[in-house]
């Protein structure tokens, strides 16, 4: 076999990352913002909003920890993480009322649930190249 299809093969089966190091604590930053929106839901009695966003906070938290072992595990927690995410989102979507309502819950998906799950996905996908 020549060498340059040993070398095309090699650059091919490593594991290449998608994500800067910097995004790896992207997780678990984004549980801790968590907190202050879990206070205001509680105060307002919203008991399904909590709960649902209880479970975000403990999967981010899962991620983190599987990110910070390089376990292989941590793509199944990003994927979950994700599923998460957008869940929310189109429940915040389809349960906003017309007007402002919708266009929060638009804006909130897009800026910031969105982006997040498809950070938590690749940081997952990374992490099990590289186990």
């Amino acid at each position: 076999m020549s060498t340059a299809v040993l070398s095309a093969r090699s650059v091919r089966s490593a594991p290449s990352s998608a994500l800067p190091e910097r995004f790896a604590r992207v997780p678990v930053m984004a549980a801790v913002a968590l907190l202050p929106w879990l206070t205001i839901l509680a105060v307002c009695h919203e008991t399904p909003w909590v709960v649902l966003d209880l479970v975000e906070f403990s999967a981010l938290l899962s991620l983190d920890a599987l990110l910070r072992r390089r376990d292989p595990a941590a793509l199944w927690a990003g994927a979950a993480v994700a599923l998460l995410l957008t869940a929310d989102a189109l429940a915040d979507i389809a349960c906003a009322g017309p007007g402002h309502a919708v266009l929060a819950a638009l804006v909130m998906a897009g800026g910031v649930e969105l982006p997040l799950a498809v950070v938590c996905l690749l940081l997952g996908r990374d992490a099990a190249a590289r186990a």
